[in-house]
């Protein structure tokens, strides 16, 4: 069973329609023994860094999310601001992160970009792969995913960054560490292009 974590961040339920169209068996929890039982996790997550860390908190969920990820290898996907607690910190707020990657998030800083975008970085990209992974199989160079961010995460290990995506420059879009994996984009909003990476997720990581 994959458990979608429930701490009150991000549209879930889009999540477990496209898994339920994929034919895998998941459901949504806030529960900590469904966490523990899990098989893979998902972590979604929309809003600010510092809510859903204490959403995580105040749900009693980050111990259990350790220990089932860092002792005992359970496959985990970020989504989104999900991808982003992996990190140990962030601009956006004063709270630690779940540190599970060397690294922190910043935010688009407007006088880097070109003068014709804009923070929130909103709407369809590419990825371009910079490793190997069974989360992108088949997934060509002209697939699309769907963007809505202001803040994206820098690895201090470039061996953790396992696709990227230009924004005026170059940031990690998705990122690998061991069985934990990641993507800045939302594949619940990116057609046959997301629905292929959360099957890749559920028959191959």
């Amino acid at each position: 069973m994959i458990v979608v974590i429930d701490y009150g961040m991000g549209n879930l339920g889009s999540i477990l329609n496209m898994l339920k169209k994929i034919g895998a068996k998941a459901m949504l929890s806030s529960k900590v023994g469904d966490v523990a039982d899990a098989e893979k996790l998902i972590l979604p997550g929309v809003g600010a860094f510092d809510h859903g860390m204490a959403n995580l908190e105040r749900r009693g969920l980050i111990p259990i999310l350790d220990e089932r990820v860092r002792r005992h290898g359970t496959p985990i996907l970020g989504i989104c601001l999900g991808m982003q607690l992996f990190a140990r910190r962030s601009e956006e707020g004063v709270r630690g992160g779940l540190g599970w990657l060397e690294g922190e998030v910043i935010r688009f800083k407007p006088e880097v970009l070109q003068a014709q975008l804009r923070v929130p970085h909103m709407g369809w990209n590419t990825v371009q792969l910079t490793a190997a992974s069974p989360l992108f199989d088949g997934v060509g160079p002209d697939s699309r995913f769907y963007f809505v961010h202001s803040y994206h995460v820098t690895c201090r290990d470039p061996g953790d960054v396992l696709a990227t995506t230009s924004y005026g420059y170059e940031f990690a879009s998705a990122v690998k560490k061991e069985r934990i994996v990641g993507v800045q984009f939302h594949p619940e909003k990116s057609h046959k292009f997301g629905m292929h990476v959360l099957k890749n997720f559920v028959d191959r990581v």
